[in-house]
């Protein structure tokens, strides 16, 4: 089933409205529309809502053995699916031009910009490696798919640990979370994608498109910036042609947009990490409680253990503690921004 496309009114309306310095859902050319990243509750979940463009990423590891041309280095892979509920044009059971779209420039922006640190990833040279996958899932599609799916493999990367390892001559043992503190990966920058769509023959340039705004264009370019304002990779799309003083201006602007992406980035990591804190504590609390035994004489059970230690009368403490609580409070404090 393929969607309808837009009319030529429909089109000279995106365009006149452009033209006229606002876009059909009133924004600026060059306004993001709004952004939501959640992470969790499991570690490597990122859930990011770009307008109404949702898209879910989750990073996973496991023990593989090593290309033998790169014996030390481990493997970062990436993997989308386009949901059939994001949009008509995805069919079951069938490879999209936008899910090898998005896998490739994923690629391209970690792993040839080095993002992650493949050879952290190294257990023992030549025999065990990490195998980092991270799943990207379209969920609902209103355009500008690829930054979302960036910043959701680039969320569910910072969110992640791997588990800790112990290498014993030839033994390799890989620890439970209950026995050793997750491994955070070893992140050397975090490169975030901003996409302009190219209508009008290269006259007009817009931020973020919508669906609709995909649907007028003749051509589209992502721009791959870190925090450190560095390029780390540039693609275009379509056939339009792009003066060099609209594309250095473009590149100014995915400057400073990557920049209010990076800051959201690492505010949803502080919440992230805030609320596990409030939920160590409400288990410390619980874990730590003292009840009185019911065979002590007519004490008020209501009241504290310390409510009767000046007295003389004998009680019973009943402490239960939770043996994942302070693996959980370590891992905390081992944890990245």
């Amino acid at each position: 089933m393929r969607e309808t496309p837009p009319s030529s009114a429909e089109k000279a309306f995106v365009l006149n409205t452009i033209r006229s310095g606002l876009r059909v859902d009133l924004r600026g050319a060059y306004d993001l529309r709004k952004l939501s990243i959640s992470l969790g509750p499991a570690l490597g979940h990122a859930d990011v809502r770009l307008g109404t463009t949702r898209v879910i990423a989750h990073v996973h590891a496991e023990v593989v053995r090593p290309q033998d041309s790169d014996p030390n280095e481990g493997f970062l892979r990436f993997t989308t699916e386009c949901s059939p509920m994001a949009s008509p044009r995805f069919e079951s059971g069938s490879l999209s031009d936008e899910e090898v779209l998005i896998s490739r420039l994923l690629e391209r922006t970690f792993r040839r910009s080095r993002a992650i640190d493949t050879e952290n990833l190294c257990i023992v040279s030549g025999e065990k490696v990490w195998a980092i996958s991270v799943d990207v899932r379209l969920i609902d599609l209103d355009g500008n798919a690829v930054d979302a799916a960036c910043i959701a493999a680039a969320a569910a990367l910072l969110h992640f640990r791997r588990p800790d390892v112990t290498v014993v001559g030839d033994e390799v043992k890989v620890h439970s979370l209950d026995e050793r503190n997750p491994v955070p990966l070893s992140v050397h920058h975090v490169p975030i994608c901003v996409t302009f769509a190219i209508l009008d023959e290269g006259q007009l340039m817009v931020l973020d498109p919508t669906s609709l705004e995909e649907d007028c264009r003749c051509g589209d370019v992502t721009f791959s910036m870190n925090a450190h304002r560095e390029v780390c990779a540039v693609a275009k799309s379509g056939g339009a042609a792009l003066p060099i003083d609209a594309l250095l201006r473009c590149a100014k602007v995915a400057t400073w947009r990557s920049l209010e992406i990076h800051e959201a980035l690492q505010k949803s990591l502080k919440d992230s990490l805030l609320k596990r804190w409030e939920d160590v504590k409400l288990n410390c609390a619980w874990s730590f409680r003292r009840p009185i035994a019911p065979s002590i004489g007519n004490l008020n059970l209501n009241h504290s253990v310390e409510e009767h230690e000046e007295t003389d009368r004998p009680y019973k403490s009943n402490v239960s503690i939770n043996p994942n609580i302070m693996q959980y409070i370590l891992h905390l404090q081992s944890y990245d921004h």
